[in-house]
């Protein structure tokens, strides 16, 4: 990798208002764009990291890496595989999980502001969370790696804030693994889908009792109670919404007007958390 990746990379940063990426735009600013710090929070990765790569003294990022830094400079399709191209990496491919959010997901996005919002893979890798969904569920912007996907947190991780039922659990641990599986018949070549798999079959006998099970199927949310540290249990509705050719998932809650869960959502999302976690 030369130094021209870096110097994409400061191009696009400086383009980037911090408002249009859910950050505060408050103090005196050098430039429009975005800090070399706030680009690390939106990417997940260490300032210095940032830093070495836009100075050339780091080379050959990850895939993941560019992806996330292609995520957070909000660039297009083409812009995105200009991006890998100068990493030395292929652009992905058809073969593999597809995790570019296309402009028209920022904007709706962008429509939901007060409204808990988080965009996922097919595999369940959390791609973007908006504040309130971060005020809901819990910062996600320190998670790294195998943190941010969802099927590992939950066998193998700290788990969620949504409270299950012993009947609950058993089912939406089948349908997560069964929703898993499916997405690896679609793309059977993505490394990273391999290993996160392999991972999960060695660490947890119930993920690989139940991917052994052979079921395929299309996990679907519905009504949810989260036990928030702060105000209390919320019951929620919860919708999943697939985006045609990216194949992201768009997990939306919302509480039914008029009602305590509705007052005590009101009140976090009034709260938030200032930062977009990306």
């Amino acid at each position: 990798m030369t130094g021209a990746f870096g110097e994409a990379v400061r191009r696009w940063r400086d383009r980037v208002a911090p408002e249009t990426a859910g950050l505060p735009a408050a103090g005196q600013r050098r430039a429009a764009g975005l800090r070399r710090e706030e680009l690390a929070l939106l990417a997940g990765i260490s300032v210095d990291y940032v830093t070495r790569l836009e100075q050339g003294r780091a080379s050959h990022p990850s895939a993941q890496v560019v992806e996330a830094l292609a995520r957070a400079l909000r660039l297009s399709g083409t812009e995105r595989a200009h991006l890998f191209r100068l990493a030395g990496l292929a652009p992905p491919g058809p073969e593999t999980v597809p995790a570019h959010i296309t402009p028209s997901v920022r904007r709706l996005l962008d429509r939901l502001a007060g409204t808990p919002v988080a965009v996922f893979d097919a595999c369940w890798t959390l791609l973007l969370a908006n504040p309130p969904y971060a005020a809901l569920m819990g910062d996600p912007s320190e998670w790294r790696g195998d943190q941010r996907n969802a099927v590992w947190r939950h066998f193998l991780g700290p788990g969620s804030r949504t409270r299950h039922t012993p009947e609950s659990l058993r089912a939406f641990e089948a349908a997560l693994v069964a929703d898993l599986r499916a997405t690896a018949d679609r793309y059977p070549a993505d490394q990273r889908l391999r290993r996160l798999v392999a991972d999960l079959r060695v660490n947890s006998e119930r993920f690989a009792e139940l991917w052994d099970s052979g079921a395929v199927d299309r996990h679907e949310a519905g009504r949810k109670t989260i036990d928030h540290p702060d105000v209390g249990p919320l019951t929620l509705d919860c919708d999943v919404l697939t985006v045609t050719g990216g194949d992201l998932r768009i997990m939306v809650y919302t509480a039914e007007p008029g009602t305590e869960d509705a007052e005590r959502l009101a009140s976090l999302t009034a709260l938030g958390v200032p930062t977009l976690a990306g």
